[in-house]
């Protein structure tokens, strides 16, 4: 059977991602900071949610351990806004530093503890749950100072890692969802989970390693830098 890992899977999309998952037959190991939230409620013998901060390496190594087998999928969901700074004398350096921290290194983290169980013979995807601010091309209104860079950082970090996994079969895709209806999002978001996630596992079912390391929505428009 498929493997899945997914950070920040006790909400929103993540929380999506897990449901939708578990109905197609893969299992998923959940990994949530705090509170399980929605995780809580999913009763299904394929699902393995554990406690994860993407900021520890000791909680990183301890959710690594609990997998069994080779990992196929790596959703890197967990995310984090910052204040939504106005102006730069709103800015928070330690806010912003740990907004980096989860938004980008996060990921990276997981990234580096799982690559050993990401080299088996077939395709290993590795999805980065991005955001159309993290694009500088895009970056007409400044603000959310920090939430953007994170994004920015992180994109950076997935196409240089690109360079190297590609050889070891393990193919990456840095995913705007859209302004989606979160708690993160908020009421006035366009778009619903649902369409979000679905659009994007359309796009994940069909990708290959040949387009490892693309910007793209999840209605399949890319995004430039």
């Amino acid at each position: 059977m498929r493997v899945a890992v997914i950070t920040g899977a006790n909400r929103g999309i993540g929380n999506h991602w897990t449901n939708r998952l578990l109905e197609n037959g893969w299992i998923v190991y959940a990994g949530y900071r705090e509170d399980m939230g929605g995780l809580g409620v999913i009763e299904h013998d394929n699902l393995i949610a554990l406690q994860l901060d993407v900021t520890n390496t000791d909680s990183i190594e301890k959710f690594v351990e609990n997998i069994n087998g080779n990992v196929n999928l790596l959703i890197n969901n967990a995310g984090v806004p910052d204040g939504r700074w106005r102006n730069l004398t709103e800015i928070d350096d330690e806010w912003a530093l740990d907004v980096l921290n989860i938004n980008s290194l996060g990921p990276v983290r997981m990234v580096k503890a799982l690559y050993p169980k990401m080299l088996d013979d077939g395709l290993t995807k590795i999805v980065m749950i991005s955001s159309l601010m993290g694009s500088i091309d895009d970056c007409h209104m400044g603000k959310s100072y920090a939430y953007r860079a994170s994004k920015t950082a992180l994109n950076m970090f997935t196409v240089a890692m690109k360079k190297e996994c590609i050889e070891d079969n393990i193919s990456f895709l840095i995913f705007h969802p859209g302004w989606v209806k979160t708690r993160m999002g908020g009421d006035r978001a366009p778009v619903d989970i649902e369409e979000s996630v679905e659009g994007m596992m359309k796009i994940l079912e069909n990708h290959t390693i040949e387009d490892s390391g693309v910007f793209i929505q999840y209605d399949g428009q890319k995004i430039k830098w």
